[in-house]
């Protein structure tokens, strides 16, 4: 399919690379069009750089712009050149993990307005016209309100800009082919895990995958997209992403077989849509689509 059209709709800078990397460098690689929308500007994030401390929200409260730098230059890394921030930079504010305090801001996503939320999202939607849509399952992956709220818009967004009568000021309608939600198979938890250990070391300070608070039966997988080939991309938008990742820190201090293993194959869940190969997984988001 030529003029093939992806949009990934992420809670935070980061949520990006960490679950889409080697699939948005892939895809731009090969030619489509790559649209990310980020929700927040990430304003109540760790803070990992001890020298960059002063920038987090109980301090100097710059967190937010610093991470839009931090986003632009990650995207280049992955060779992305279209993204956007929902409603404009800092419409909504980071809601902060669930139960603490940012979950009841003024501007927090977790409890922003969603027609409000999702007609910004339509307005995108019905611009761009893409083919496929990524984002997270209802659960937000592992429960982050920020994750579920950008869950809940971006469906939301898929039914209404496909109806012609809904808000025609924000485009003609447009029908996402695929909605796809991030996932990780527990197949692939537990040989990470199995390898892990073999070499003596730690996943995640755990000792059975029950323990994670993400991870979904291999049944529910629909596509396995290896991007194997740009994993150095998605390393590199990760250490722009300085002030949240640690590329050297124990989620990514694997050996380099593990690392390839975990993170140059990204996995999802169709929701929408007709899988490209009934009985087996995709390894093309694309797949079945003729136009």
């Amino acid at each position: 399919m030529s003029d093939r059209r992806l949009l990934l709709v992420h809670a935070h800078p980061d949520d990006e690379t960490i679950g889409n990397g080697v699939t948005m460098a892939r895809y731009v690689a090969e030619g489509a069009r790559v649209t990310l929308v980020t929700c927040t500007l990430g304003e109540y994030g760790e803070v990992l750089v001890p020298e960059l401390k002063q920038l987090a929200a109980e301090h100097g409260d710059q967190l937010g712009g610093y991470r839009m730098g931090e986003l632009a230059a990650a995207c280049a890394e992955l060779g992305v050149t279209d993204q956007r921030w929902l409603g404009g930079p800092g419409r909504w504010s980071d809601s902060g993990m669930m139960g603490t305090p940012p979950n009841d801001g003024l501007r927090a996503f977790w409890r922003a307005d969603l027609d409000e939320t999702a007609a910004e999202l339509v307005r995108v939607i019905r611009e761009v016209r893409p083919q496929v849509l990524v984002t997270y399952d209802e659960n937000g992956g592992y429960g982050h309100p920020d994750h579920i709220q950008a869950h809940r818009v971006a469906m939301a967004a898929c039914d209404r800009a496909a109806d012609p009568g809904y808000r025609p000021d924000l485009g003609p309608s447009w029908s996402v082919a695929k909605a796809y939600w991030n996932c990780i198979p527990r197949s692939v938890l537990a040989e990470g895990l199995r390898l892990v250990k073999e070499a003596g070391g730690d996943f995640f300070g755990i000792d059975s995958i029950d323990e994670l608070p993400f991870g979904v039966d291999d049944s529910l997988v629909s596509a396995a997209v290896d991007g194997r080939a740009w994993l150095d991309r998605k390393m590199a938008a990760m250490r722009a992403h300085a002030t949240q990742i640690s590329v050297d820190g124990p989620f990514f201090a694997l050996s380099n077989n593990i690392g390839q293993y975990a993170f140059g194959v990204e996995y999802y869940r169709l929701v929408r849509g007709t899988p490209g190969h009934p009985g087996d997984w995709e390894d093309d988001l694309f797949a079945g689509l003729t136009e």
